[in-house]
């Protein structure tokens, strides 16, 4: 009960932080468009920033064992939720922003910063195993289905700065290499602005659209009933059936933050796709308010559920 009152709290701050964002383009301070810098400083700088120190962090057979865990589970629902998510946008004809919403969980700017401040720092490593598998999946999956590509450009992939730095983190993790102390403080400060930077966005993209028509959009109600409940359930079902909480010692703690990356709201990286490759960001930014607000009350709901069936 205790992790979900937490969870509650730490929510609220980020919708918080929407209304801060929502807040500087009413005043007249600054427009909605001027959003599209911080997204794209968030996309190609502070999200590498917390990958790379995130997995600055002492290499022990511990440490690789949830390693493992983590990366299977996370693996797991990833190549599973997939295919399910894009039957259900193709039965209800949803479009290639609603059926994103549902699939790509803010893995990253919320769970993050959750976890450090619940479960404790050693514990932010696993939530980013998540988080860095994900991110492979932005760069390939979600990116070619927002920007309308067609195929996959392998170079612009493997030369990506957060592929890249995921390669990177792993190998100096595996290499035993530790970073100086004026490195990984640099990251650690400038990867602190993840969630606040983030959540600005949307509320700048928020701050230029009718607020009425977010709040009276009913399709957007839907696809955060599915994000924040559905999806939830289906993953749940397949971590309980998978039995994976069996394989490590702290099996019940990784999958729980694993299972924390699912429930999430919208990935505030969706918003900021569709912005910078010319989608329907205010339609993303709509979505990604109502499940932000929604997960207050979903989020530790699920966890209760979770603690009760695992």
């Amino acid at each position: 009960m205790e992790l979900s009152i937490l969870l509650m709290e730490q929510i609220a701050k980020l919708f918080i932080m929407i209304f801060m964002g929502y807040a500087v383009v009413k005043m007249g301070l600054l427009k909605d468009e001027d959003s599209k810098v911080l997204s794209t400083l968030v996309l190609y700088l502070i999200v590498p920033c917390v990958i790379l120190n995130a997995f600055q962090v002492d290499y022990t057979p511990e440490k690789v064992s949830g390693l493992e865990l983590a990366c299977i589970a996370s693996l797991l629902l990833l190549f599973i939720l997939l295919p399910i998510v894009n039957l259900i946008g193709k039965v209800l004809h949803l479009n290639e922003v609603e059926t994103m919403s549902i699939y790509y969980s803010n893995s990253g700017n919320l769970i993050v910063p959750l976890v450090a401040f619940m479960l404790g720092d050693k514990w932010v490593f696993y939530a980013c195993v998540f988080m860095g598998l994900q991110t492979i999946f932005f760069w390939t999956h979600c990116k070619k289905v927002l920007s309308h590509e067609k195929g996959f450009n392998l170079k612009k992939i493997f030369f990506n700065i957060n592929i890249i730095t995921i390669i990177i983190a792993i190998t100096l993790f595996f290499a035993k290499i530790r970073l100086p102390e004026i490195i990984t403080g640099t990251l650690s400060s400038v990867g602190a602005m993840i969630g606040p930077a983030s959540m600005f966005v949307i509320g700048m993209l928020i701050g230029g659209m009718d607020l009425k028509k977010v709040l009276t959009n009913k399709k957007a109600y839907f696809i955060s009933f599915m994000r924040l409940i559905v999806i939830p359930l289906i993953a749940l079902l397949i971590l309980k059936v998978s039995g994976l909480v069996g394989w490590n010692k702290e099996g019940e703690e990784i999958l729980l933050i694993v299972f924390m990356a699912v429930i999430s709201p919208v990935a505030s990286t969706v918003t900021q796709m569709c912005q910078v490759y010319d989608n329907d960001s205010r339609y993303a930014s709509a979505i990604s308010v109502l499940t932000t607000l929604g997960a207050i009350v979903t989020m530790p709901l699920m966890v209760l559920v979770f603690q009760m069936v695992m």
